[in-house]
């Protein structure tokens, strides 16, 4: 009967501390990646330095978009605006379709009127609405043949990447005073 106490016993304490393990590996759904040096970042002079530091933050916090889930809405959006001004800036309105980028292309014209940037919305949306329907695909395969399709001398979307290289609205500026006005989802 006491043998039969501490096997009892012993599989409770090992039950019991392997649940307090599996507990402490556990992130909470809500666990918010935020930026210790923020405040620094919104006082910089140099806004193009502090808007490439929060996004290295935040791209490294999802994954560089493939874990959008675990960061907060208001760092969902700063980061497609930059993932819109990385790839363009890079290879133009084709390879931001083409890449991660383009799975966010509805939300991004979304993300940029909220931040006031409405031209720059305007330029997207005129890309979104060389794709039938004017609905850009989830599929990445399908965006890549689609955007190949669409342009395949490139004529089109080089007279779009060249107004968004006007860049008639000060992006960094207003993704700034975005972080600013969200400064404790960041």
């Amino acid at each position: 009967m006491q043998r039969t106490f501490y096997i009892i016993l012993s599989a409770i304490l090992i039950l019991n501390i392997s649940v307090t393990n599996a507990q402490q590996k556990v992130k909470p759904k809500n666990h918010m990646h935020k930026m210790k040096n923020l405040q620094q970042l919104l006082d910089a002079k140099n806004t193009n330095n502090s808007i490439i530091e929060i996004d290295n933050f935040i791209g490294e916090a999802c994954n560089y978009g493939n874990n959008m889930n675990v960061i907060t809405v208001p760092q969902q959006k700063f980061y497609i605006n930059q993932e819109l001004e990385r790839e363009v800036n890079n290879g133009g309105f084709s390879q931001y379709f083409i890449n991660s980028g383009g799975n966010y292309a509805h939300e991004t014209v979304l993300s940029l009127k909220e931040i006031g940037a409405y031209m720059t919305a305007a330029i997207l949306q005129k890309a979104i609405d060389l794709f039938p329907g004017a609905k850009v695909p989830k599929n990445r395969d399908q965006r890549i043949k689609l955007v190949e399709k669409i342009d395949p001398n490139n004529t089109i979307w080089d007279k779009l990447d060249q107004r968004f290289f006007s860049y008639e609205e000060d992006l960094n500026e207003l993704n700034i005073k975005f972080v600013a006005k969200h400064k404790s989802s960041f």
